[in-house]
């Protein structure tokens, strides 16, 4: 009988692997463009009107973007366990 060698790989450690991962990038991803979006309706809706844009109030509306581009990506209906 012949068996074929099995080869293993190094998988590194379990910080690099959750770096490499494509779910990681997809959450990144999302979190990026829910603040870009969340940031431009802002700037559209109020922050034209105002005088000066003050950090505060733009901060808001743009964390707010970011965890709803989070939850997409993280919520159990998104990955199919509803």
């Amino acid at each position: 009988m012949k068996f074929k060698e099995l080869e293993i790989k190094q998988e590194g450690n379990r910080f690099e692997r959750i770096i490499r991962s494509a779910h990681l990038r997809k959450s990144l991803l999302y979190i990026f463009a829910g603040a870009l979006v969340a940031s431009a309706i802002f700037y559209f809706t109020e922050g034209r009107q105002m005088n000066e844009l003050i950090l505060a109030d733009f901060l808001e509306p743009v964390l707010l973007g970011a965890f709803f581009g989070f939850f997409i990506t993280n919520s159990p209906c998104a990955r199919n366990r509803c």
